[in-house]
């Protein structure tokens, strides 16, 4: 059974082509528009799964949507009138939308699949799953587990905003509980996203990374907790929440929240995007990623009561919070927790498809033997390279050698440069994995600013990942969950850490930074904690292969491992991407393929 997954017109739309309960080919529609978090119907990535496969539209079973647009209507009719007169001008704008266009997504679907298989469109049968057994199927279906509770948590999807219960190989997908709009955890976090001067639906991770700068004032951060817990959401002991409606407008606003009622709430002012980051905002960043880490905690111990499984698997965009999901994981409810890499809208492309695929073909699930696959997007060809380096009178040099090559970058590394990594096939979700990566030495102190200031064009407080072998991973981290796709985070080793200074907690945010903590300084977080890509041989053996290169050379078997992008811009999918990225950035090196470009 070959069936197309699709997510589309609210953010990070993707295509996922599956066959016979396999995901084969998965991409996101930025990748080729180049506008980040693109919305816009996936045509391109459609495209891309059907042309590798080598599958025309005809050929497939079923196409599925990633939720029920008529759902969702009701959830925005039913919204505004619970609010009513309140939000008019948000509902007159979101109805037009609607009227227009969002009521007739089966109609719009097949008239944009028209556009790639013509007339075929029109045969195809097209599939609702909901948006979170969406959520749930990306997940499970994509785990090692043949049965599992699950756990979903995101901002909304038609009504529902967190759903769990259990998933059985062979039984499918059973919703036990679920949380329902406007009580949302996700939503909840983006609304201190909002405050905090970030942007919804991107600037969560932002954040999570900024929490760990908090005071050690405990009063005064204890203070932001209590204020949240009282004032804004009520947390029951089983994980549900209920939110205080009066100070949160995004129900039926064109707001997250009123700037006004939080200002007075927390006693400093919204931030302005462009505004600098200060103590303050560190201190309620880390306030809402403890209670959001609450929350979850509850979550996980009723889910465990309700369900008795040993093991529990996360989707929804919360799941992207890889602070909370190690503490999830450090507390040991399951033996083991599994996490899908496009945890976000993105991977309802592929949890669609395979909801699809494994309800409508009765496939019995066992587990996946091996770690599920993120290398699901495009390839290029040499000869496309070559083209490009030519067109730009490029000078390079060739490396029929995969060995030879790893030598070289190596050596480059060595000598504390920058290398833009473009090899195999593009990642799926929102990490880079060492197929679309900038890498460096995360033993210079330096390389964390300068890759910020002059490569990513981004904030200076934001860590970066570090990546590592499976074999060499104890000998730079303490125990804790080892995850292939930078999903949870792990504290750096007791023995490679540096001693803070006595007044380092009376620094300011860019002062924290600056200190070294530990013998590697780049990858090292203001708590030394670090997220942390262990890289298994048989899941990328070149990535794998140039870790151990670079480890024989100068006896560090760690790199910083940063997408291959810079500041606003979607990862590279191309060899033009990556070639205009290397040359208005300040990278030193670009490989593509074998080739390798010194500027």
């Amino acid at each position: 059974m070959k069936v197309l997954g699709i997510s589309a017109y609210y953010h990070d739309s993707a295509a996922a082509l599956i066959v016979d309960g396999e995901v084969r080919y998965a991409a996101q529609e930025e990748r080729f528009s180049r506008i980040k978090n693109d919305a816009s119907f996936p045509e391109e990535a459609i495209t891309y799964c059907l042309s590798e496969s080598g599958f025309a539209l005809e050929d497939l079973d079923y196409i599925a949507f990633y939720d029920k647009p008529f759902l969702k209507f009701e959830r925005l009719l039913e919204t505004y009138y619970a609010f009513a007169p309140k939000g008019f001008r948000s509902f007159a704008m979101a109805m037009a939308i609607w009227l227009k266009e969002k009521l007739f997504t089966k109609q719009i679907i097949r008239k944009s699949l028209k556009k790639i298989g013509g007339s075929h469109a029109r045969k195809i049968p097209i599939v609702f799953p909901e948006h979170h057994l969406s959520h749930a199927a990306s997940t499970f279906y994509t785990s090692p587990f043949a049965k599992s509770a699950f756990l979903t948590i995101d901002g909304v999807g038609e009504w529902t905003t967190t759903s769990y219960g259990l998933a059985l190989g062979n039984k499918g997908i059973e919703v036990l509980g679920e949380l329902h709009f406007p009580d949302s955890i996700g939503l909840l976090y983006s609304s201190f996203t909002y405050f905090l001067g970030f942007k919804v639906n991107s600037g969560e991770y932002k954040m999570m990374g900024l929490a760990p700068y908090r005071s050690h004032q405990s009063k005064k951060v204890q203070g932001f907790i209590d204020i949240i817990k009282e004032k804004l959401v009520d947390i029951k002991e089983d994980g549900s929440i209920k939110l205080n409606k009066a100070y949160f407008e995004y129900p039926v606003g064109l707001r997250m929240v009123n700037p006004k009622k939080w200002e007075s709430l927390f006693g400093f002012k919204k931030r302005g995007a462009n505004e600098p980051m200060t103590q303050i905002h560190a201190d309620l960043a880390f306030a809402a990623q403890k209670v959001l880490e609450e929350i979850i905690v509850k979550l996980a111990h009723h889910i465990k009561k309700e369900t008795d499984a040993d093991y529990l698997c996360l989707a929804g965009g919360v799941a992207l919070n890889c602070v909370a999901n190690s503490v999830l994981y450090n507390e040991g409810i399951f033996e083991d927790i599994y996490v899908q890499p496009a945890a976000g809208d993105a991977g309802g492309a592929i949890g669609a498809a395979l909801a699809a695929a494994y309800l409508k073909q009765d496939l019995n699930f066992t587990g996946l033997k091996k770690p599920f696959n993120p290398y699901l997007g495009p390839c290029t060809s040499h000869q496309k390279i070559e083209r490009l380096l030519r067109r730009h009178k490029c000078p390079y040099h060739y490396f029929e050698s995969t060995e030879e090559l790893l030598g070289a970058v190596a050596d480059h590394l060595a000598e504390k440069k920058v290398v833009g990594w473009f090899r195999g096939r593009t990642e799926f979700g929102p990490r880079a994995l060492g197929n679309r990566s900038i890498l460096a030495d995360p033993s210079d102190p330096e390389m964390q600013s300068k890759l910020n200031m002059k490569i990513k064009f981004r904030e200076s407080f934001r860590p970066f990942a570090p990546a590592v072998c499976e074999e060499d991973y104890d000998s730079y981290f303490e125990p804790g969950k080892q995850s292939n796709y930078m999903l949870f985070t792990n504290p750096v080793k007791a023995s490679i850490r540096k001693a803070l200074p006595k007044n380092f907690h009376e620094l300011s945010l860019e002062g924290k930074r600056k200190i070294p903590k530990s013998d590697l300084p780049a990858i090292t977080h203001v708590d030394y904690s670090a997220r942390v890509q262990v890289v298994k041989q048989g899941v990328n053996p070149t990535f794998w292969g140039l870790l151990q290169t670079f480890k024989k050379l100068t006896g560090t078997g760690v790199l910083i491992n940063t997408s291959f992008n810079v500041k606003d811009e979607p990862i590279v999918n191309t060899p033009e991407d990556a070639y205009h990225c290397f040359i208005n950035s300040g990278m030193d090196v670009l490989v593509l393929e074998n080739y390798l470009i010194v500027k």
